[in-house]
């Protein structure tokens, strides 16, 4: 399959295409998706150790707000700079070749969006868009970080920061930063992502199961499926009884649940599915 995999690897692989041949599938993704564009995994092997912010913390407590508007300014230069990898590429390929059905992300990163991905869920938001709380205006997040700059002219851009998962680093100090509000009423702006503790919406939920109802099979690749939404969409699929393949390093939380399991990086299986998958007539 042009990539040097180890024999159990290899195998996976095959029973994968074996499963997924002649159907039309949808995809879900998750963070290990994106480690390989530089951008690391809450869970995966050498995550960093980090407590990220609940939507109560942002919402009722300002030193913490203003805590998460440095490190989430400090991360954004290197986080927009990150480049969609060949995992990224290979799903495009295969929406483009009419195999996949589309991509449903737990990742707010845009990389789907950039590699060419067409049809893309993004049930955790996106970092691209930062909205206001009060009267719902939306705004770019590159003039967003324009307008930070220029309010804290101060503010420097670390190298080699400890980039996470959302775009964020843990900054040294929040002393004297101007926390960014709404240019047009002067209300609370958050980024347009769903915060840990926060409800995924429901439209964007319906969005993700139809694009699974109208799939013949499910790749899961680079999540750990300690999200409940995952979980949810799996059982949709399971219940219909389509083949599910989950590739992942390491163990999911439905290892058992799966068709087949690929133990590997999704980089690599997912540019060899696209290979080996037939374009749909």
């Amino acid at each position: 399959m042009g990539t040097d995999f180890d024999a159990a690897t290899t195998d996976a692989v095959a029973a994968a295409v074996a499963a997924l041949a002649g159907r039309r599938i949808a995809l879900l993704t998750g963070a290990g998706v994106s480690t390989d564009s530089g951008i690391p995994d809450y869970r995966g092997n050498g995550a960093p150790r980090r407590t990220p912010m609940t939507v109560e913390q942002f919402l009722t407590n300002e030193a913490a707000r203003r805590r998460y508007w440095v490190g989430s300014h400090l991360g954004w230069r290197a986080f927009a700079a990150a480049e969609p990898n060949a995992g990224h590429r290979a799903i495009a390929d295969l929406e483009a070749a009419g195999v996949a059905t589309g991509v449903v992300t737990q990742n707010v990163d845009g990389l789907h969006v950039r590699a060419g991905s067409r049809r893309v869920v993004e049930l955790h938001g996106t970092m691209r868009r930062v909205f206001c709380t009060h009267c719902g205006q939306v705004f770019d997040r590159r003039d967003l970080a324009a307008r930070v700059e220029a309010d804290n002219p101060w503010i420097l851009i670390p190298e080699n920061v400890p980039l996470g998962p959302d775009g964020d680093v843990l900054p040294e100090s929040t002393d004297g930063f101007r926390i960014p509000d709404c240019s047009v009423c002067g209300g609370m702006l958050k980024p347009d992502v769903v915060f840990f503790g926060e409800f995924i919406p429901a439209g964007k939920f319906r969005e993700a199961e139809q694009l699974v109802h109208t799939s013949e099979g499910l790749v899961i690749a680079g999540s750990s499926l300690v999200v409940n939404s995952g979980i949810r969409l799996l059982e949709r699929a399971r219940r219909r009884k389509l083949p599910v393949v989950i590739v992942n390093r390491g163990m999911t939380r439905a290892d058992a649940r799966a068709t087949v399991k690929i133990d590997a990086g999704t980089s690599e299986v997912l540019s060899a599915l696209a290979s080996a998958l037939p374009p749909s007539a």
